[in-house]
Protein backbone atom coordinates (compact mmCIF):
# COMPACT_ATOMS: atom_id res chain seq x y z
CA UNK A 1 0.00 0.00 0.00
CA UNK A 2 1.21 3.52 -0.61
CA UNK A 3 -0.61 6.47 0.80
CA UNK A 4 0.25 9.69 -0.81
CA UNK A 5 0.79 12.91 0.87
CA UNK A 6 -2.06 13.95 3.40
CA UNK A 7 -2.26 17.83 4.13
CA UNK A 8 -3.80 17.64 7.63
CA UNK A 9 -3.51 17.97 10.99
CA UNK A 10 -3.39 14.11 12.93
CA UNK A 11 -5.28 13.51 16.05
CA UNK A 12 -3.42 13.89 19.68
CA UNK A 13 -4.10 12.46 22.89
CA UNK A 14 -2.03 14.38 25.49
CA UNK A 15 -0.90 12.79 28.28
CA UNK A 16 2.28 12.92 30.79
CA UNK A 17 3.73 13.78 33.79
CA UNK A 18 6.28 15.94 35.22
CA UNK A 19 8.95 13.40 35.89
CA UNK A 20 12.67 15.02 36.07
CA UNK A 21 16.58 13.86 35.88
CA UNK A 22 19.35 16.17 36.67
CA UNK A 23 21.27 18.30 33.92
CA UNK A 24 24.07 20.13 34.76
CA UNK A 25 27.28 21.44 32.96
CA UNK A 26 30.71 20.91 34.67
CA UNK A 27 30.63 24.28 36.12
CA UNK A 28 27.45 23.75 38.08
CA UNK A 29 25.57 26.20 35.80
CA UNK A 30 22.13 24.88 34.36
CA UNK A 31 22.31 24.11 30.53
CA UNK A 32 20.28 26.17 28.35
CA UNK A 33 16.24 25.10 27.96
CA UNK A 34 16.03 23.16 25.34
CA UNK A 35 13.70 20.21 24.02
CA UNK A 36 14.35 16.52 23.20
CA UNK A 37 11.87 13.40 21.66
CA UNK A 38 11.75 10.03 23.32
CA UNK A 39 10.30 7.79 20.52
CA UNK A 40 8.51 4.30 22.45
CA UNK A 41 6.83 0.52 21.55
CA UNK A 42 3.43 0.80 22.60
CA UNK A 43 3.27 -3.04 23.77
CA UNK A 44 5.87 -1.97 26.05
CA UNK A 45 3.40 0.55 27.55
CA UNK A 46 4.75 3.32 25.55
CA UNK A 47 2.51 6.59 25.17
CA UNK A 48 3.36 7.49 22.11
CA UNK A 49 6.29 10.15 20.98
CA UNK A 50 7.44 11.85 24.45
CA UNK A 51 8.39 15.60 24.54
CA UNK A 52 11.10 16.00 26.89
CA UNK A 53 12.31 19.69 27.91
CA UNK A 54 15.43 20.68 30.04
CA UNK A 55 14.35 23.11 32.43
CA UNK A 56 16.81 24.22 35.41
CA UNK A 57 15.89 21.17 37.54
CA UNK A 58 16.81 19.02 35.08
CA UNK A 59 15.19 16.86 32.07
CA UNK A 60 11.65 16.83 32.17
CA UNK A 61 9.20 14.14 30.51
CA UNK A 62 5.91 15.77 29.46
CA UNK A 63 3.14 15.66 26.54
CA UNK A 64 2.96 12.40 24.79
CA UNK A 65 1.73 12.57 21.23
CA UNK A 66 -0.20 9.49 21.16
CA UNK A 67 -0.78 9.34 17.26
CA UNK A 68 3.18 9.05 16.57
CA UNK A 69 3.31 5.36 18.09
CA UNK A 70 6.00 3.05 17.82
CA UNK A 71 8.69 5.89 16.68
CA UNK A 72 11.74 3.38 16.38
CA UNK A 73 13.85 5.89 14.76
CA UNK A 74 13.90 9.63 12.74
CA UNK A 75 15.62 12.31 11.08
CA UNK A 76 15.15 15.73 11.11
CA UNK A 77 15.33 18.14 7.80
CA UNK A 78 17.07 21.21 8.98
CA UNK A 79 16.32 23.10 5.67
CA UNK A 80 12.17 21.88 5.81
CA UNK A 81 11.71 22.23 9.35
CA UNK A 82 10.39 18.71 8.96
CA UNK A 83 10.90 15.54 10.96
CA UNK A 84 10.65 12.11 9.36
CA UNK A 85 9.61 9.26 11.70
CA UNK A 86 9.14 5.57 11.23
CA UNK A 87 6.22 3.47 12.78
CA UNK A 88 7.88 0.21 13.56
CA UNK A 89 4.96 -2.29 12.61
CA UNK A 90 4.18 -5.10 10.43
CA UNK A 91 2.82 -2.23 7.96
CA UNK A 92 5.76 -0.19 8.04
CA UNK A 93 4.96 3.41 7.79
CA UNK A 94 6.68 6.97 7.44
CA UNK A 95 5.36 10.16 8.88
CA UNK A 96 6.55 13.45 7.74
CA UNK A 97 5.90 16.51 10.87
CA UNK A 98 6.84 20.05 10.74
CA UNK A 99 7.96 21.79 13.90
CA UNK A 100 4.82 21.50 15.55
CA UNK A 101 4.36 18.30 14.96
CA UNK A 102 1.46 18.18 12.42
CA UNK A 103 1.52 15.42 10.19
CA UNK A 104 2.31 16.79 6.82
CA UNK A 105 2.60 13.05 5.00
CA UNK A 106 2.40 9.59 5.42
CA UNK A 107 3.81 6.54 3.33
CA UNK A 108 3.99 2.66 3.29
CA UNK A 109 8.15 1.63 3.60
CA UNK A 110 6.62 -1.11 1.48
CA UNK A 111 8.26 -3.30 4.21
CA UNK A 112 7.74 -4.52 7.72
CA UNK A 113 8.98 -3.12 10.65
CA UNK A 114 11.10 -0.32 9.70
CA UNK A 115 14.05 0.33 12.25
CA UNK A 116 16.23 2.80 11.06
CA UNK A 117 16.12 5.87 8.79
CA UNK A 118 18.25 8.09 7.35
CA UNK A 119 18.40 11.66 5.20
CA UNK A 120 21.49 12.30 2.39
CA UNK A 121 23.41 15.30 2.95
CA UNK A 122 21.63 17.39 0.49
CA UNK A 123 17.91 17.00 1.86
CA UNK A 124 16.76 15.23 -1.75
CA UNK A 125 16.59 11.12 -0.32
CA UNK A 126 15.38 9.38 2.38
CA UNK A 127 16.09 6.02 2.60
CA UNK A 128 14.84 3.49 5.37
CA UNK A 129 15.63 -0.09 6.89
CA UNK A 130 12.62 -2.70 6.88
CA UNK A 131 13.76 -5.30 9.70
CA UNK A 132 11.67 -7.99 9.37
CA UNK A 133 11.11 -8.41 5.55
CA UNK A 134 14.81 -7.70 5.14
CA UNK A 135 14.44 -4.95 2.21
CA UNK A 136 15.47 -0.99 1.87
CA UNK A 137 12.74 2.03 0.84
CA UNK A 138 14.16 4.93 -0.61
CA UNK A 139 11.98 8.09 -1.68
CA UNK A 140 12.93 10.84 -3.75
CA UNK A 141 12.34 14.19 -1.95
CA UNK A 142 10.67 17.38 -3.65
CA UNK A 143 13.53 19.54 -3.17
CA UNK A 144 11.23 22.52 -2.38
CA UNK A 145 9.10 20.99 0.06
CA UNK A 146 11.20 18.19 1.25
CA UNK A 147 8.00 16.02 0.73
CA UNK A 148 8.03 12.59 -0.58
CA UNK A 149 7.42 12.75 -4.50
CA UNK A 150 5.79 9.33 -4.86
CA UNK A 151 6.17 5.44 -4.01
CA UNK A 152 9.82 4.73 -2.79
CA UNK A 153 12.17 2.22 -4.50
CA UNK A 154 12.51 -1.11 -2.93
CA UNK A 155 15.67 -2.91 -2.58
CA UNK A 156 15.33 -6.32 -1.17
CA UNK A 157 18.50 -8.21 0.21
CA UNK A 158 19.06 -11.73 0.38
CA UNK A 159 21.09 -13.97 2.20
CA UNK A 160 20.86 -15.91 5.68
CA UNK A 161 23.10 -16.74 8.75
CA UNK A 162 24.04 -19.87 10.92
CA UNK A 163 22.26 -18.48 14.03
CA UNK A 164 18.93 -19.75 12.34
CA UNK A 165 17.00 -18.18 15.17
CA UNK A 166 17.79 -15.00 14.09
CA UNK A 167 19.08 -15.35 10.84
CA UNK A 168 17.09 -17.56 9.04
CA UNK A 169 16.24 -14.91 6.18
CA UNK A 170 17.79 -10.80 5.89
CA UNK A 171 17.03 -8.37 8.23
CA UNK A 172 17.90 -4.84 7.29
CA UNK A 173 18.81 -2.74 10.68
CA UNK A 174 20.47 0.25 9.11
CA UNK A 175 20.83 2.49 6.25
CA UNK A 176 23.30 5.84 5.43
CA UNK A 177 24.13 7.50 2.77
CA UNK A 178 28.17 8.00 2.01
CA UNK A 179 29.28 11.98 1.81
CA UNK A 180 28.52 12.06 -2.05
CA UNK A 181 24.98 11.08 -1.61
CA UNK A 182 25.48 8.38 -4.74
CA UNK A 183 25.85 5.12 -2.09
CA UNK A 184 23.44 4.00 0.06
CA UNK A 185 24.91 1.42 2.34
CA UNK A 186 22.56 -0.92 4.56
CA UNK A 187 23.42 -3.36 7.23
CA UNK A 188 21.93 -6.64 7.30
CA UNK A 189 21.71 -8.79 10.94
CA UNK A 190 20.28 -11.61 9.19
CA UNK A 191 22.78 -11.73 5.83
CA UNK A 192 26.10 -10.62 7.64
CA UNK A 193 26.32 -8.44 5.13
CA UNK A 194 26.66 -4.06 4.38
CA UNK A 195 25.11 -3.89 1.06
CA UNK A 196 25.88 -1.05 -1.05
CA UNK A 197 22.68 0.59 -3.11
CA UNK A 198 24.23 2.44 -5.84
CA UNK A 199 21.85 5.14 -6.60
CA UNK A 200 20.66 6.91 -10.13
CA UNK A 201 20.12 10.46 -8.71
CA UNK A 202 18.18 11.46 -11.59
CA UNK A 203 15.86 9.06 -11.43
CA UNK A 204 15.48 8.76 -7.95
CA UNK A 205 15.76 4.61 -7.36
CA UNK A 206 18.38 2.05 -6.87
CA UNK A 207 20.46 1.46 -9.97
CA UNK A 208 22.61 -1.46 -8.61
CA UNK A 209 23.16 -3.47 -5.17
CA UNK A 210 25.91 -5.48 -4.11
CA UNK A 211 27.74 -6.62 -1.35
CA UNK A 212 30.10 -4.16 -0.26
CA UNK A 213 31.24 -6.38 3.33
CA UNK A 214 30.88 -10.13 4.48
CA UNK A 215 30.71 -9.61 8.26
CA UNK A 216 32.01 -13.19 9.92
CA UNK A 217 29.24 -15.52 9.69
CA UNK A 218 27.01 -15.49 12.68
CA UNK A 219 28.14 -12.03 13.89
CA UNK A 220 24.88 -10.25 13.13
CA UNK A 221 25.90 -6.93 11.97
CA UNK A 222 23.47 -4.12 13.49
CA UNK A 223 24.87 -0.96 12.88
CA UNK A 224 27.34 1.43 11.29
CA UNK A 225 29.24 4.47 11.83
CA UNK A 226 31.05 6.63 9.82
CA UNK A 227 34.16 8.51 11.22
CA UNK A 228 34.08 12.17 10.83
CA UNK A 229 37.33 12.76 9.34
CA UNK A 230 39.43 9.19 8.17
CA UNK A 231 38.12 6.75 5.29
CA UNK A 232 36.86 4.45 8.75
CA UNK A 233 33.77 3.05 9.63
CA UNK A 234 32.94 1.40 12.91
CA UNK A 235 30.72 -1.94 12.50
CA UNK A 236 29.11 -2.75 15.71
CA UNK A 237 27.57 -6.42 15.71
CA UNK A 238 24.72 -7.45 17.81
CA UNK A 239 25.22 -11.23 18.01
CA UNK A 240 28.94 -11.54 18.32
CA UNK A 241 29.35 -8.04 20.63
CA UNK A 242 31.86 -7.05 18.36
CA UNK A 243 33.33 -3.74 16.95
CA UNK A 244 34.84 -4.20 13.63
CA UNK A 245 37.21 -1.60 12.25
CA UNK A 246 36.55 -0.80 8.34
CA UNK A 247 38.73 0.87 5.86
CA UNK A 248 35.87 2.15 3.44
CA UNK A 249 37.14 2.02 -0.49
CA UNK A 250 36.29 4.62 -3.12
CA UNK A 251 33.59 1.98 -4.57
CA UNK A 252 31.83 1.68 -1.66
CA UNK A 253 32.81 -1.37 -0.09
CA UNK A 254 34.65 -1.59 3.06
CA UNK A 255 37.81 -3.89 4.09
CA UNK A 256 38.13 -5.03 7.48
CA UNK A 257 41.29 -3.76 9.33
CA UNK A 258 40.98 -4.82 13.00
CA UNK A 259 38.02 -6.06 15.56
CA UNK A 260 37.39 -5.84 19.22
CA UNK A 261 34.88 -7.04 22.24
CA UNK A 262 32.34 -4.70 23.29
CA UNK A 263 32.35 -6.67 26.71
CA UNK A 264 34.34 -6.80 30.03
CA UNK A 265 36.96 -9.95 29.87
CA UNK A 266 35.54 -13.03 31.35
CA UNK A 267 32.34 -11.79 30.93
CA UNK A 268 29.89 -14.88 29.81
CA UNK A 269 26.31 -13.69 30.52
CA UNK A 270 24.13 -13.09 27.84
CA UNK A 271 24.23 -9.68 25.80
CA UNK A 272 23.59 -7.78 22.29
CA UNK A 273 25.59 -4.83 21.35
CA UNK A 274 23.06 -2.13 20.24
CA UNK A 275 23.93 1.05 19.19
CA UNK A 276 27.20 3.13 18.58
CA UNK A 277 28.42 6.08 18.24
CA UNK A 278 31.55 8.90 17.82
CA UNK A 279 32.01 12.12 19.10
CA UNK A 280 32.28 15.52 17.36
CA UNK A 281 36.73 15.41 17.45
CA UNK A 282 36.38 11.25 16.25
CA UNK A 283 38.36 10.70 19.27
CA UNK A 284 36.23 8.75 21.11
CA UNK A 285 33.62 5.48 20.25
CA UNK A 286 30.89 4.59 22.43
CA UNK A 287 29.21 1.11 22.29
CA UNK A 288 25.51 -0.27 24.31
CA UNK A 289 25.19 -3.60 25.24
CA UNK A 290 21.94 -4.75 26.28
CA UNK A 291 22.34 -7.40 28.90
CA UNK A 292 25.69 -6.32 30.08
CA UNK A 293 23.68 -3.49 31.23
CA UNK A 294 26.77 -0.96 30.11
CA UNK A 295 28.20 1.17 27.83
CA UNK A 296 31.61 0.99 26.34
CA UNK A 297 34.36 3.49 25.71
CA UNK A 298 36.64 3.20 23.36
CA UNK A 299 39.79 5.63 22.72
CA UNK A 300 40.06 6.03 18.78
CA UNK A 301 43.88 6.28 17.47
CA UNK A 302 45.38 8.65 14.94
CA UNK A 303 44.58 5.89 12.31
CA UNK A 304 41.15 5.08 13.47
CA UNK A 305 41.88 2.30 15.75
CA UNK A 306 40.49 1.08 18.56
CA UNK A 307 41.30 0.78 22.11
CA UNK A 308 39.15 0.30 25.44
CA UNK A 309 39.13 3.12 27.79
CA UNK A 310 35.95 2.05 30.27
CA UNK A 311 32.94 0.35 30.72
CA UNK A 312 30.19 2.14 33.02
CA UNK A 313 26.24 1.11 33.86
CA UNK A 314 24.08 2.20 31.75
CA UNK A 315 21.89 3.18 34.70
CA UNK A 316 18.61 1.22 33.73
CA UNK A 317 18.22 -2.68 32.11
CA UNK A 318 18.63 -2.69 28.01
CA UNK A 319 20.43 -0.06 26.74
CA UNK A 320 19.07 0.29 23.18
CA UNK A 321 19.56 3.76 22.65
CA UNK A 322 21.56 6.63 23.69
CA UNK A 323 22.42 10.17 22.66
CA UNK A 324 25.50 11.73 22.81
CA UNK A 325 25.24 15.23 23.97
CA UNK A 326 28.61 17.08 24.24
CA UNK A 327 27.52 20.34 24.51
CA UNK A 328 25.81 19.55 27.40
CA UNK A 329 28.54 17.54 29.09
CA UNK A 330 26.46 14.05 28.83
CA UNK A 331 24.80 10.87 27.48
CA UNK A 332 21.34 10.16 27.98
CA UNK A 333 20.70 6.86 27.53
CA UNK A 334 17.33 4.96 26.47
CA UNK A 335 17.12 1.53 28.49
CA UNK A 336 13.67 0.25 26.92
CA UNK A 337 13.22 -2.61 29.28
CA UNK A 338 13.42 -0.88 32.62
CA UNK A 339 11.53 1.86 30.49
CA UNK A 340 13.15 5.04 31.57
CA UNK A 341 16.47 7.45 30.11
CA UNK A 342 19.43 7.62 32.67
CA UNK A 343 21.60 10.53 32.59
CA UNK A 344 25.50 9.85 32.46
CA UNK A 345 27.52 12.25 33.22
CA UNK A 346 30.24 13.40 30.49
CA UNK A 347 34.19 14.68 31.50
CA UNK A 348 36.25 16.46 29.17
CA UNK A 349 38.40 13.46 28.46
CA UNK A 350 35.17 11.78 26.81
CA UNK A 351 34.93 9.07 29.46
CA UNK A 352 31.64 8.59 31.54
CA UNK A 353 30.64 8.66 34.75
CA UNK A 354 28.16 6.74 36.38
CA UNK A 355 24.04 7.54 36.04
CA UNK A 356 23.16 10.24 38.23
CA UNK A 357 19.34 9.93 37.98
CA UNK A 358 16.35 8.69 35.77
CA UNK A 359 13.25 9.70 33.95
CA UNK A 360 10.36 6.80 33.81
CA UNK A 361 9.68 6.29 30.37
CA UNK A 362 7.85 3.43 29.36
CA UNK A 363 9.03 1.41 26.37
CA UNK A 364 11.78 3.80 25.53
CA UNK A 365 13.85 2.98 22.47
CA UNK A 366 15.23 6.66 20.95
CA UNK A 367 15.62 10.04 21.30
CA UNK A 368 15.88 12.95 19.46
CA UNK A 369 16.44 16.73 19.28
Amino acid sequence: MIDTPLFRPSRRAVVGGALAIGLLSRTGIAAPISRLFAGTYAQEGGAGLVSLAAEQGGWTAGAAHAAIRNASFGVVSPRHRLRYLLDEQQKGMMGVYDASLRQVAMSSTMGADPCHIALSEDGTLLAAANYSSGSVALWALNPATGLPTGRPAVAQHQGSGPKTKRQAGPHAHWVGFDRSGDILHSVDLGADAIFSHHIDRAAGRIAKTSIAYRAVAGSGPRHLVRHPRLPVAYLVAELANTVSVLRGGADGTFARRAEVSTLPAGFSGPSYAAHIAVNAAGTRLYVSNRGHDSIAVFAIGATGDLRLLQHVGCGGHWPRFFLLMEDRNAMLVANERSGGIARLPLERDGRLRPAVGTTPVPGVVFLTE
